[in-house]
């Protein structure tokens, strides 16, 4: 299990790097850059160490020597002012052009998504991987290129100026400082399954959060505030353990490398100063003090690399919850988009379809419709109704059998193209935050103003749009705002008018709209069907009597069709369901 994290660990990380190869450009000038600071840094203590020589024995100071020297000190301290400043902007830019990228790439990814995945995956989750998971990781991201080749390459040229003032005490430093690094690794092992299981618990957070949000108007009806706040309370409790114990964790690897750096501080300061007074031809004290400069310059990058190494367990793990989003199993698709007219022949041969394996829900369904047909289908709840649009509109794929729209499997038909030609009303209406323009020509961006009135006025919706405080201009918010359902689904209505396709799909398009003006409704859903193969789902059947076909559904299965007289006479299922519903109207 250890051993599937770390290399789990190790293929997030090549994936990073393989984000990396855009902003090549950008990470060899950083790294550049960086080793000339580090240089120039490095630089500054030999020139303080001569300074100090310079400066000692009475009436010995060399004030010449010493302002040469501050000069040069100077000059290295404002070009590494400048270079960290571009290093800055360059990892900036790295930094959030890989977020950018990867944002991107996951939100491109969820647009082909099949609809079993959303159905299968907490919205919360999804949002959550895509907005906090990417932060998260950009933090971790950015401080890596900010402060981890910074302290390889201050590593690097501080032992070699070591080296060059004196070997033996350069050893001592050698071996004693890895020991903080040991003691980092060690703790950042521990911490990746705690900031793992933080993240987890954050993206529960974010789906309750969501839930609540987007049905409060039930939490309110329902009085379901207090168990609102209970359930958020035990998630927000979770999320605060985890989190404690992670930073808890994570805080110990900081003075435990203070402790380690801070005692070979001591033996180095220690050992040079006996060097010094014992011998001074084997150091000087110039040196001595440089060397403590290094010293401690040499021990600084173990801290920062450790603490690096620690938030980078937090972003690795952010990151293979994104990637594995970006990764996961997409929709197979036509090589194509074909771009056609079809007439709206529709056949269904054989079809059999489940949700779930163990739960059959259509099996063995045929059905042909013609050119220009409407047909209706009715049925009790759960029958397979929608799951035939979704199977029509390749929401879903088909377990077997074929759908053939004029004569062609529809899986041979990109679905950009298929879902082109089908124009869809739901019961449940969805529009997104914008003006009233934008909603109704969300299929139809390029729309005409007067395309728009046209389609509203056919809609009926124009009477109220115009009552709006800026009409067509009115921004709504999120899900219509404070529009009321019937007039949401007005302008859903409205959308697919304008679009005007081949076909049509009508599940429960006046569920929420007045009887008046739902028979307007019916009357200009009755032109734009004239020609148009189209499917009405409907529940209240009075909407379906002029129908073309009506398929009467039971168990996944069509167990009666014809038209409503032709049905009526038959005085079956379909008779029953009428007279539920006219029976007392009759008497």
């Amino acid at each position: 299990m250890k051993n599937k994290k770390n290399t789990q660990s190790i293929k997030t990380f090549f994936k990073i790097l393989g984000y990396l190869k855009i902003y090549r450009i950008h990470f060899i000038l950083s790294l550049i850059f960086t080793a000339i600071t580090v240089a120039l840094t490095l630089y500054v203590p030999i020139l303080v160490g001569n300074a100090i020589d310079l400066a000692l024995g009475k009436g010995a100071v060399d004030i010449d020597g010493i302002a040469a020297i501050l000069v040069k000190i100077g000059v290295a301290v404002v070009i590494t002012a400048i270079l960290q400043w571009i290093i800055n902007v360059l990892n900036n830019r790295m930094t959030y052009g890989i977020v950018k990228n990867i944002r991107h790439e996951a939100f491109v990814k969820i647009q082909s998504f099949p609809i079993s995945y959303v159905d299968k995956n907490r919205t919360g989750d999804i949002v959550s991987r895509v907005i906090t998971d990417v932060d998260q990781f950009a933090d971790g991201l950015l401080l890596g290129f900010t402060q981890f080749f910074n302290g390889i390459m201050t590593i690097v040229g501080t032992l070699i100026f070591m080296l060059m003032i004196n070997v033996p005490i350069t050893l001592i430093v050698v071996f004693l400082t890895p020991l903080s690094f040991f003691v980092a690794s060690f703790i950042a092992k521990k911490t990746y399954s705690m900031f793992k299981l933080q993240s987890e618990i954050r993206s529960e957070q974010t789906t309750l959060v969501d839930e609540m949000i987007s049905g409060h108007k039930l939490v309110l009806a329902f009085n379901y505030e207090d168990n609102a706040k209970e359930s958020f309370d035990e998630v927000n409790g979770r999320l605060g353990k985890a989190s404690l114990k992670a930073i808890f964790f994570s805080s110990l690897v900081n003075p435990s490398t203070r402790f380690v750096n801070s005692t070979v501080y001591a033996l180095v300061a220690l050992a040079g100063a006996l060097l010094c007074i014992n011998n001074p031809d084997f150091i000087s004290i110039g040196m001595l003090s440089s060397f403590l400069a290094y010293s401690t310059q040499y021990t600084k990058p173990f801290n920062e690399i450790s603490g690096v190494v620690t938030e980078l367990q937090n972003s690795i793990a952010c990151a293979e919850r994104v990637f594995t989003l970006i990764e996961a199993p997409t929709l197979t698709e036509a090589q194509e988009f074909e771009d056609k007219k079809f007439k709206g022949d529709i056949e269904f041969k054989n079809v059999c379809f489940s949700y779930s394996p163990d739960k059959k829900l259509i099996d063995n369904f045929n059905l042909k419709v013609s050119t220009g047909q409407r047909v209706a289908i009715v049925g009790p709840t759960g029958c397979g109704k929608t799951t035939l649009i979704n199977l029509l509109m390749r929401f879903y794929d088909v377990d077997s059998g074929e759908i053939l729209l004029d004569g062609k499997n529809i899986n041979d038909i990109s679905r950009h193209t298929l879902r082109n030609s089908f124009g869809m009303v739901l019961q449940d209406t969805w529009l997104c935050a914008g003006t009233i323009r934008e909603n109704i020509a969300f299929g139809n961006p390029d729309a005409t103003d007067e395309e728009v009135k046209a389609a509203a006025k056919a809609a009926h919706a124009h009477s109220f749009i115009r009552r709006l405080p800026n009409g067509y201009d009115t921004v709504i918010g999120e899900d219509g705002g404070a529009l009321s359902q019937g007039q949401k689904q007005l302008l859903c209505i409205a959308r697919v008018i304008l679009c005007l396709p081949e076909m049509l799909i009508l599940d429960e398009a006046t569920s929420s709209i007045d009887t008046r003006t739902e028979i307007r409704i019916q009357k200009a859903f009755a032109t734009m069907m004239q020609g148009r193969t189209s499917f009405i789902v409907a529940h209240r059947l009075s909407t379906i009597i002029e129908a073309d076909k009506i398929l009467v559904m039971k168990d996944g299965n069509v167990i009666e069709q014809g038209t409503h007289k032709e049905l009526l006479a038959k005085g079956g299922f379909y008779t029953e369901l009428y007279n539920s519903q006219f029976a007392k109207l009759d008497n």
